[in-house]
């Protein structure tokens, strides 16, 4: 068994907190040297307890909403596409670096041994599956990662688990009180990105992490997790056109941006990219003399049997450049020689490698959600077979080549349900990060009528002429059409961060839906093959007062619409998400033969609100 390098620190050592809000007390955040063991499984991860001992006047929720709330007040856009409104005279890399220096961070950042990736799409999971095969070989691991979709803690994790409220609150309002302390007209504090990663760095050097694994936010040369001056290696994950308002409008100008997290001599690995792309790779790491290699999808024999934890064949793409990544910070820490020495040589993908790649767990992408009804119920007499199945599948794709992948992903899981009558899924609890596996039995599979439903929303700065037809062309060559489709609005807003257990607002249902409705134009375009008309007004009053279709919106054929009545029986714009999924969850209940396989799509903002609802 491989073993880590052990701890630096006493056995016990006390690091004295005094940089809570008034309304708590001074804690103790004790540390342990339990933590330098020599392997952290995913069969351990559950066990794994929380080593801060602090005593608090408020609740724990409470003081967390509080820290949300000085977080939201980082956000200096009111919506995606807004320029920044932070002030100073610095840029902002220089502003990072100056942050660090007041936390005194500087050099312990140099200390961490780090994976640094880059990309359009796709870098998410591949530092998901560095995290998954790192921690497996034995080593204390850190990634930070963004989005989150339900909880701001999701960012973070240590040891493949979110970092504890307890944990994130002491680190929080130590970073926030210190650097409060030194804001000048200058140096005003941190938008909400930069003050995330800071947090990131402080606490992986805490926690003395072996490795830490960083996912650029935006970009790479002016992001700011590029203040990491000699990561182990780098990676850049698959590129394409997104973030064009700030990127540029061509894919050499991405590519650029991207190129910049490469460092002087620093190996660095890629994936196939396209000419334009990879032309502007190759030519920054001849000028940074960046040993650059091109990393091969992984072939699904290498993984002997097994399953990659992330579904989608896209992610033999990325599961290919986290080996390579993780391989290369092996050798280069000198560890690889010593994990050889427990492993068959002669196998081409080693043991730990393989329960990495097939435990690697990322919410919100290609995930499926078996809707339990009965949790919904407050009804004892019913069984479970009083109910027809709903079934989400969510995925956070949002551009167009990350929407093709979505598209095939949906239809061969759709096809792969109609010929395993117990198929696996995933069921909502409170468990390792929200989801744990279950299989579904006795399931009446074959007297099920299965309808396919579309879930959408998109940030108005995307190009829904783009993204929408691109999901109906992709799914219709796999076989897979839609019966309906469901526009509704996020819950979720640019301009707050809200926890697991913030507040639903009680007034989404008298939002502005006009976003919607263009939506459901191009939408009902696409199917009729011309222009639709859509009366806003008459078409919510029509459901009125809930603005909700009858169920049998769902049971009926879509083929029989006729656009030049303004039949628009292919969709339906809804008023509110909760109100959407109350409905859906009453249709299966009204009808125990309806399959409804619902995909939630266009926006990760939309897919972790259906996920924090369906676990209320």
């Amino acid at each position: 068994m491989l073993r880590v390098t052990e701890s630096k620190l006493p056995v016990r050592s006390t690091w004295r907190i005094s940089y809570f809000p008034t309304c708590l007390v001074t804690c103790d955040l004790t540390r342990s040297s339990v933590f330098r063991y020599a392997k952290m499984s995913s069969q351990t991860m559950e066990n794994m307890k929380s080593d801060i001992e602090c005593s608090e006047v408020l609740p724990l929720s409470s003081s967390y909403e509080m820290a949300m709330e000085a977080l939201s007040s980082l956000i200096t856009r009111q919506k995606r596409g807004d320029r920044s409104s932070v002030g100073g005279k610095y840029g902002k890399l220089d502003r990072m670096l100056m942050y660090l220096k007041i936390l005194g961070l500087e050099e312990k950042i140099a200390g961490l041994k780090i994976i640094h990736v880059a990309g359009t799409k796709g870098k998410g999971s591949t530092c998901t599956f560095c995290e998954a095969i790192l921690r497996e070989c034995g080593f204390r691991t850190g990634l930070f990662i963004s989005p989150h979709l339900i909880d701001v803690r999701e960012r973070i994790r240590l040891d493949g688990l979110d970092i504890s409220e307890e944990k994130f609150l002491v680190h929080f309002w130590d970073c926030w009180n210190q650097l409060k302390e030194k804001v000048t007209n200058d140096l005003p504090m941190p938008p909400l990105f930069q003050f995330l990663t800071i947090l990131a760095f402080k606490i992986f050097t805490w926690e003395e992490v072996d490795v830490a694994i960083i996912e650029v936010g935006l970009g790479g040369t002016k992001d700011s997790t590029n203040v990491i001056k000699e990561p182990v290696v780098c990676g850049i994950a698959s590129l394409g056109m997104d973030h064009t308002e700030t990127l540029g409008d061509t894919l050499g100008k991405i590519a650029s941006h991207k190129a910049g997290i490469f460092k002087h001599q620093i190996p660095a690995f890629t994936v196939p990219q396209l000419s334009e792309a990879m032309d502007v790779l190759q030519q920054r790491a001849r000028e940074l003399e960046v040993p650059l290699e091109v990393a091969a999808p992984l072939d699904h024999k290498q993984l002997k049997g097994l399953k990659l934890g992330l579904s989608g064949d896209h992610q033999f793409i990325n599961a290919g450049l986290a080996v390579s990544l993780c391989k290369c910070w092996l050798q280069s820490t000198g560890n690889w020689e010593k994990l050889l020495k427990n492993a068959n040589q002669e196998d081409d993908m080693i043991e730990a490698f393989l329960r990495g790649l097939s435990t690697a767990r990322l919410s919100g992408r290609a995930q499926i959600v078996y809707d339990t009804p009965l949790k919904s119920y407050n009804v004892s007499e019913v069984t479970e077979s009083s109910f027809g199945d709903l079934i989400f599948y969510l995925d956070g794709a949002h551009s167009p080549e990350s929407m093709d992948a979505c598209a095939r992903w949906f239809s061969n899981a759709v096809k792969g349900s109609r010929n395993s009558p117990s198929s696996s899924f995933v069921k909502v609890e409170n468990r390792v990060n929200g989801y744990i596996h279950h299989k579904k039995e006795n399931t009446e599979e074959s007297n099920k009528i299965s309808k396919q439903i579309l879930l959408f929303n998109c940030m108005e700065v995307r190009d829904p002429h783009i993204l929408l037809p691109q999901l109906v062309r992709t799914c219709a060559s796999s076989g897979t059409r839609f019966s309906k489709a469901l526009f509704v609005p996020s819950i979720s807003t640019y301009n707050k961060v809200t926890s697991g257990d913030s507040i639903i607002p009680s007034d989404l249902s008298v939002r502005d839906l006009s976003w919607q409705f263009n939506l459901q134009r191009i939408w009902e375009k696409i199917i009729h093959n011309k222009d639709v008309v859509v009366d806003e007004t008459s078409k919510m009053d029509k459901f009125h007062p809930l603005n909700l279709p009858p169920y049998e919106f769902l049971y009926e054929d879509g083929s029989s619409s006729n656009p030049a009545n303004k039949s628009l029986s292919f969709s339906a714009v809804m008023p509110s998400l909760p109100l959407t999924i109350r409905w859906l969850r009453d249709c299966v209940k009204e009808n125990p033969s309806l399959r409804l396989q619902v995909l939630v799509t266009g926006s990760l903002h939309l897919v972790g609100d259906v996920l924090k609802l369906l676990r209320r």
